[in-house]
């Protein structure tokens, strides 16, 4: 169950993020997963021991570990930009 809520939970910070970063017509609900998942792990290893708080890969739920995955979502999706059309939009 806890792998279902992960999934749930790391599409809908992808989509916020996309949405965030204007890219949202540009994905899928796919790709909403990956971004809010790889987005945690990113938010996790960068942001994480900034803040102290842990990201939704670490099993936490709270508002500040999806507020750091949404961050490390943000960043992950800016870095695509940057690569794919030369600037963070």
């Amino acid at each position: 169950m806890n792998f279902i809520i992960w999934l749930v939970v790391g599409g809908l910070i992808g989509w916020v993020a996309s949405i965030l970063m204007r890219t949202d017509g540009q994905q899928g609900l796919l790709l909403n997963v990956v971004v809010g998942i790889v987005g945690a792990m990113i938010a996790g290893a960068f942001v994480s021991p900034l803040v102290g708080v842990p990201t939704i890969n670490q099993g936490v739920f709270s508002l500040g570990a999806l507020l750091v995955s949404l961050v490390g979502a943000v960043l992950l999706l800016a870095v695509v930009n940057l690569f794919r059309r030369g600037s963070v939009r």
